[in-house]
């Protein structure tokens, strides 16, 4: 080696040093103060984070909403319809966190033990957790909220589609209101707050009952006090009354579809441990099957019965298929889903002709689709739930319809007789794009050869 060399490594050998020695106090440091996340860290981490995904799944069911009820409504009333969905959602979000969250969620603060709930602002948690004992075992408070009021929204979406093309937009949105403030979070809280419903064993894994049939149950109590549109039952017939655009009706099942991922998904509530995970995955599997089959059952027999297919049949068909599993979509195997879901579907094309004999107009099927189906779904949890009860199921049903048929009933009659629920006969004809809102009708698509 050169001298050159020896004076260049012993230059590098006593930077070397002096780093390390730089360095050895911050390192002792380090070493003292443990940045490793805990167990319960890692768990609160990954369960607030499964909220925040399947939250804005859900969330876009809301698109998925506006498109299938956009397509199923006749062009002249398409405006409208998107308004709805919007303000809809819009008040949902306020309501809920004015007064729904902690009344559906109440903790020890009940007012009425196991019936209802607190009557407080919703409020979160500090910024960064600063200063707060806060309990790592579940999720964060603002993740929680965000999550559980997109199936608020839902139920209010559900009843917009039953009562369109007639109702005034300022009482609809009076009634979403009081439903996403007061009706749905008092009834939810009975299983999901835990309840006196929940105490009795009822099991409504994410809302068969909870969000859907309340929704049918109000959209139900809704067409009946408003009446059919004009012309839709006329000397004793049924006159079809053709979407303006089943592209955009499709769209919304999908987009409705995707959502459910999150919106079943979700409700496994915890993804902080392998077997929650793997339970998620499996509710996934056994959602899609569901809707699979709804949609195959409509498929099939739409053409039995009619010797064609139906588009419309067989989009509410996947949607009464998850709807259906939405109670249970954790225990069932893929082959019990399956029929599951097949049910749902035969259900839909039972049940719509079964409403136009009544009388009952119901513009996108929300009705036998959520209500329906929704009954069926809850009953079905104990072919597959060891821990369910026949009796406590159907008791349950009964109490919640009741309740919420009673609530709604009053609140759209008390509409009825202050502001007025229905159009007038003219504003109905012209549509409500251009009576209700000063536009012009939208494209009907289905008029184009």
């Amino acid at each position: 080696m050169t001298l050159g060399k020896r004076m260049k490594m012993q230059k590098f050998t006593k930077l070397g040093l002096v780093t390390v020695l730089l360095t050895l106090p911050q390192m002792t440091i380090a070493q003292d103060v443990d940045t490793t996340p805990s167990n319960a860290d890692i768990g609160y981490i990954f369960t607030t984070f499964m909220f925040l995904v399947t939250g804005f799944l859900v969330f876009f069911m809301a698109a998925g909403f506006a498109m299938l009820e956009a397509g199923l409504v006749r062009g002249k009333n398409v405006a409208m319809q998107l308004t709805k969905n919007v303000a809809l959602f819009s008040l949902a979000a306020l309501f809920y966190y004015i007064l729904g969250y902690n009344l559906m969620y109440p903790g020890d603060a009940w007012t009425i033990q196991g019936i209802l709930g607190s009557f407080s602002v919703t409020e979160l948690e500090a910024v960064g957790l600063a200063e707060t004992e806060t309990d790592l075992s579940y999720a964060s408070v603002g993740s929680d909220f965000f999550f559980q009021l997109m199936f608020c929204a839902a139920t209010a979406s559900i009843v917009s589609g039953a009562v369109a093309e007639r109702i005034k937009l300022w009482p609809f949105l009076v009634f979403v209101i009081v439903l996403t403030s007061v009706i749905y979070p008092i009834q939810a809280s009975w299983k999901w707050g835990a309840g006196f419903l929940d105490e009795m064993g009822f099991l409504d894994f994410a809302g068969s009952t909870v969000v859907h049939s309340v929704g049918g149950w109000a959209a139900l109590t809704g067409a009946i006090i408003l009446g059919p549109r004009l012309g839709k039952y006329k000397d004793g017939k049924v006159n079809p009354m053709p979407g303006s655009n089943l592209a955009l009706a499709t769209l919304g099942t999908f987009i409705l579809w995707l959502g459910w991922f999150g919106f079943n998904g979700g409700s496994q509530l915890y993804m902080d441990t392998a077997g929650n995970v793997a339970d998620i995955s499996r509710i996934f599997a056994n959602t899609n099957t569901a809707a699979a089959a709804g949609a195959v059952a409509a498929l099939i027999l739409t053409q039995l019965l009619y010797t064609k297919p139906d588009l419309t049949m067989i989009l509410n068909g996947a949607l009464a298929g998850l709807v259906s599993i939405t109670a249970e979509p954790l225990t069932p195997s893929l082959f019990e889903a399956t029929l599951i879901g097949a049910v749902g579907g035969l259900i839909v094309v039972f049940a719509v002709p079964m409403l136009d004999k009544l009388k009952i107009d119901d513009v996108v099927g929300a009705i036998p689709v959520h209500l329906f189906a929704g009954i069926w779904g809850t009953i079905a949890v104990v072919f597959t739930n060891g821990d369910a009860s026949l009796g406590t199921q159907i008791t349950s049903i009964i109490v919640v319809g009741g309740f919420v048929v009673l609530a709604s009933s009053a609140v759209w009659l008390f509409l009825k007789a202050t502001t007025g629920l229905r159009v007038s006969e003219e504003a109905e004809t012209l549509g409500l794009d251009r009576s209700e809102l000063g536009m012009e009708a939208y494209p009907d698509f289905s008029k184009i050869s």
